[in-house]
């Protein structure tokens, strides 16, 4: 469905026909553009959109489909550029991604946004309280909506670095992490920080593109070229983001290992106990199992200090074992 439409002029939002062709030319013929947002629009919705602002097919089709890489595409009539917004939620400690497909043209821009991930509310708002900033054009929605995803960025990393600080408390507490728990909360960690990775990692050539950093010196079409120095903060923001992604994912890949080698430490702990005990138990079950054998002629069976004698021999094997293995530190 369609969430807002409406043309800006001089950095102002001002009423317009409701009718998109008539809006985009009377946004051309007074130097401003249109802004359209929709959300997870159907294709007959859709089918308007495309015809009026000459949409690309393959562009339509990844706007309408989703599930798409972050990616910055140029067509004849218009930029194409794809970002996921991160949503962390901290009932459940999980984070979740949204879609966000922008058309940038002339005098148009239309985004439309897939799941609850979205920023659009929020800079929508900022930009029209800045008019200044908006009145730059299309650029300027682009750059930010661009900035407000990748700082949230910044934030849902600072909420993942507590959680890995929680756990790294939990695998390397004084009982060493033994809830067995403990593994599948790491492993569902990896696989949050891996869904990170998802949305900031492809980011970053688009942005360094529209930047015109390292190999993308060449200008990008409907984007002012004045824009650059300001993609080029929000590219250095997604480098720290990617930085501190790649540096979680390493800590929680060591913590996992800290934590399988601290388990099985505690089984070969465990083991030697076992094995500790099973030596004590067998030197009286030998001894009680020879004595036991019911033989005619056995020496010490008619003695009188035979049975106290075989006892203190037991007890005094299980004293000798004990303190050999507690020496060694097998109980």
């Amino acid at each position: 469905m369609i969430v807002d439409c409406a043309i800006y002029r001089d950095g102002h939002r001002t009423d317009g026909p409701e009718d998109f062709s008539d809006a985009l030319g009377e946004a051309r013929a007074e130097g401003g553009f249109v802004w359209i947002g929709l959300h997870e629009p159907s294709p007959e919705e859709f089918d308007l959109v495309t015809e009026e602002f000459g949409l690309h097919p393959l562009a339509v089709e990844d706007a309408l489909k989703a599930h798409q890489r972050p990616k910055l595409e140029v067509y004849e009539d218009s930029l194409f550029a794809v970002l996921k917004p991160v949503v962390y939620e901290p009932e459940s400690d999980a984070v979740s991604t949204g879609e966000l497909m922008i058309f940038l043209g002339e005098a148009f821009v239309v985004v439309v946004r897939h799941g609850e991930g979205s920023p659009l509310g929020a800079v929508r708002q900022r930009l029209e309280h800045e008019p200044e900033l908006l009145g730059k054009g299309p650029t300027s929605v682009l750059y930010a909506i661009a900035d407000a995803a990748v700082d949230h960025y910044l934030d849902v990393a600072a909420e993942l670095q507590n959680d890995l600080e929680e756990l790294e408390a939990e695998v390397f507490s004084p009982d060493g992490g033994g809830s067995r728990h403990t593994a599948s909360r790491i492993y569902n960690f990896k696989r949050q920080i891996l869904e990170f990775r998802r949305a900031t990692g492809p980011l970053a050539p688009p942005l360094a593109r529209l930047a015109g950093t390292g190999a993308f010196g060449a200008a990008v079409p409907f984007v002012n070229d004045k824009a650059r120095p300001f993609f080029r903060d929000v590219s250095d923001h997604l480098a720290r983001v990617n930085e501190s992604v790649e540096g979680l994912d390493r800590l929680v890949s060591d913590i996992l290992s800290a934590h399988l080698a601290q388990t099985s430490v505690r089984q070969n702990d465990d083991m030697r106990k076992i094995s500790a005990w099973a030596a004590m138990a067998a030197v009286p079950t030998m001894v009680a199992g020879v004595y036991g054998m019911n033989f005619e002629h056995m020496p010490e069976l008619r003695w009188v200090w035979g049975y106290p004698a075989v006892i203190a021999l037991m007890a005094g094997l299980e004293v000798l074992l004990f303190r050999l293995f507690k020496r060694r530190g097998w109980l």
